[in-house]
């Protein structure tokens, strides 16, 4: 499962896993220095913010020509472009810093982390195992193609590493990134782009691609978004990426960036290469 509801609101299954191990790390370290009156809640907090900005930082270091081309998008978090290993690095440097501000702080802290990373450890592990269980492949989804055939994402990706996109014509953001897609879809010969949309005919699909001048392959009509159900998102725009051997390598809910999707495209290469060594 990728998203989840909470009222009219799609959110993230693992920016809900990250707020209960944040809460669990609270928690702990609250209980670990109440003899003090000790709690690492604003610490938690600074780790946050120095991990994202950091991390964003390194990410459009990284991919700063993608972003030249539009400078104000770096101030864009929504496209999820951030670097792990420096957001990580930084908050780690935060805590060991206000650590050494006040002794106080810890021993709650220590323990407030290790009680964090390991919940977060066990729920991703959970996560992990039941999507294995429930999609271990290209989902068998049958599409309507513009033209009236019956097709599937396998014979559609040929053999290639493929991008799925989910979208509908009223989502704005899957609107603003289509141009971004259709780019790629003309540049990255090597990987399969399809784009899958949701509940809506082939009227409604044709007529926004017609509207915008977007000239895309493999567009696939999927009139009871069985697919957005089949892969656990009820979110629009969903992204997801598989490798050659149908297997799930990465996915992105939301709006892409070029940068973005750059990186995305790079996994999918990475994972495509080792595919082959083997």
């Amino acid at each position: 499962m990728l998203s989840v509801n909470l009222g009219p609101l799609a959110v993230q299954v693992s920016h809900l896993l990250l707020l209960a191990s944040l809460l669990v790390a609270a928690g702990v370290g609250h209980l670990a220095g109440r003899h003090r009156q000790t709690g690492i809640g604003n610490v938690l907090i600074d780790m946050v913010l120095a991990g994202m900005v950091a991390g964003r930082i390194a990410f459009v270091a990284i991919w700063f020509e993608q972003y030249r081309q539009a400078p104000w998008s770096v101030l864009d978090i929504r496209d999820g472009g951030f670097t792990l290993w420096a957001g990580l690095a930084a908050a780690l440097l935060m805590a060991i810093w206000r650590g050494r501000q006040r002794a106080a702080l810890r021993k709650p802290l220590m323990l407030g982390l290790t009680a964090g990373a390991l919940a977060w450890t066990a729920m991703s592990g959970m996560a992990g195992t039941l999507d294995t269980a429930e999609k271990p492949t290209l989902p068998t989804v049958a599409f309507k193609t513009l033209a009236g055939e019956s097709t599937n994402l396998a014979a559609v990706a040929a053999g290639k590493p493929m991008v799925v996109n989910l979208w509908a014509s009223w989502c704005p953001p899957c609107r603003r990134e289509m141009p971004v897609l259709a780019a790629a879809q003309q540049r990255e010969t090597a990987v399969t782009f399809a784009f899958a949309n949701q509940g809506e005919d082939a009227a409604t699909a044709q007529r926004y691609l017609s509207g915008g001048a977007l000239r895309l392959a493999n567009v696939l009509l999927d009139s009871s978004a069985e697919l957005g159900r089949v892969v656990g998102s009820t979110a629009l725009p969903t992204t997801l990426f598989y490798d050659a051997g149908g297997r799930l390598v990465d996915t992105h809910l939301g709006e892409l960036s070029a940068a973005s999707l750059a990186s995305k495209l790079n996994q999918l290469r990475t994972r495509t290469a080792s595919l082959t060594k083997e």
